[in-house]
């Protein structure tokens, strides 16, 4: 297995030399650790000093400590315990660093694990920290991190730019195969030309990998992304949230359960199956979800077991989950409705896809 290494490890060496002494805020979450599992505010308190000055902290969705299990599910700031900065919430009144957070500052870092898919939000908090930085005229220093599902397989389609929303706010594919540093720098270049957006590299990472073969540890990002297997069904899985369709929070194995009151068991996993769906196994399978939709309630449906997950389509996987519960069960399926990442008219499912719901089976 090889061996990754990151640069919140490699921190005093990696550094640049006349950002030494800056004052510093960073952008961070519960995955934002070392490979040795300690937490980057730690390392960045420790360093603080001669190397920079820590003077603030920001989180994302689902919060600094990763405690908020849903969607728009706001927190607000507060001054951190330990260290006695503040610590500015990303996801609540303001999803953008505004003048006022980051007054005093001389750079912003942005530490944070992504999935690899365009609907998980952390890398449009990216995208609106390379704004807020070319607005307030500080550089951005991204430490780079792995692309869990690899740095090559692609799959979906660019979004329609009027479609844009807090999951698409630049055109990207559903699964995008870019690492947050380089999607940083994606960023600068197309949509910030006036910002500066320093990348500090990982060294050993191949664009090949799967984070299994990194050597690092996996450490949830976000509440119901548990292990590499959710985050490898996520990209297609995730559609599910747009519909009456249990995506399995609530349960044991997000977004791999999936299923409904109303739904056949005996037969439901059987009639996926005969799609021949690439690189996965249907099975049968029921859960009673602890919150979230259908909580307490029993449900039938599936385990989604990926067999290969170098042929596995994730997307289309999901799209073919909808479609044959459209067409078997259409009498009890349902859109929902509005709201959904805080866009309060289009349906979630046309938010998600990036485009009308006449385009989610073309």
């Amino acid at each position: 297995m090889s061996g990754v290494q990151l640069p919140i490890d490699r921190l005093p060496a990696l550094w640049p030399s006349r950002l030494r002494g800056a004052r510093i805020g960073a952008v961070l979450h519960p995955a934002s650790v070392s490979a040795s599992l300690e937490h980057s505010s730690r390392i960045l308190e420790r360093l603080s000093g001669d190397l920079f000055q820590l003077a603030a902290l920001f989180g994302p969705q689902h919060g600094y400590l990763g405690q908020n299990q849903d969607n728009m599910v706001e927190w607000t700031g507060y001054r951190h315990p330990r260290i006695g900065i503040p610590v500015h919430s990303l996801y609540g009144r303001e999803r953008e660093p505004t003048p006022a957070m980051l007054e005093g500052l001389e750079a912003l870092v942005v530490d944070l694990q992504d999935i690899g898919a365009r609907y998980y939000t952390l890398i449009w908090t990216l995208y609106l920290c390379v704004k807020a930085g070319m607005r307030s005229r500080i550089p951005v220093v991204v430490l780079d991190r792995p692309n869990p599902l690899n740095g090559l397989t692609l799959e979906g389609a660019l979004p329609d730019p009027s479609y844009r929303s807090f999951v698409g706010l630049h055109p990207l594919r559903v699964r995008h195969a870019r690492t947050i540093g380089e999607l940083a720098v994606q960023f600068q270049r197309e949509a910030f030309p006036e910002a500066e957006v320093i990348v500090l590299p990982m060294a050993g990472w191949d664009r090949a990998m799967w984070f299994d073969q990194t050597g690092l540890p996996w450490v949830p990002p976000s509440p119901n992304m548990p292990a590499l297997e959710t985050a490898t069904v996520y990209p297609g899985m995730c559609l599910l949230e747009a519909t009456n369709i249990s995506e399995g929070r609530g349960t044991t194995r997000p977004f791999e359960f999936f299923g409904a009151p109303w739904i056949r068991g005996d037969d439901f996993a059987a009639g996926l199956n005969a799609l021949h769906l690439p690189g996965i196994y249907f099975r049968e399978a029921y859960f009673q979800p602890t919150f979230h939709k259908y909580s307490g309630r029993l449900c039938a449906g599936a385990q989604l077991h990926v067999v290969d997950r170098n042929r596995f389509l994730p997307l289309q996987t999901g799209v073919e989950i909808i479609r044959y519960v459209l067409e078997n069960y259409g009498a009890d399926f349902q859109w929902k409705s509005p709201p959904y990442e805080y866009e309060y008219d289009r349906m979630p499912i046309e938010v998600l896809i990036g485009g009308p719901l006449r385009s989610l089976f073309a």
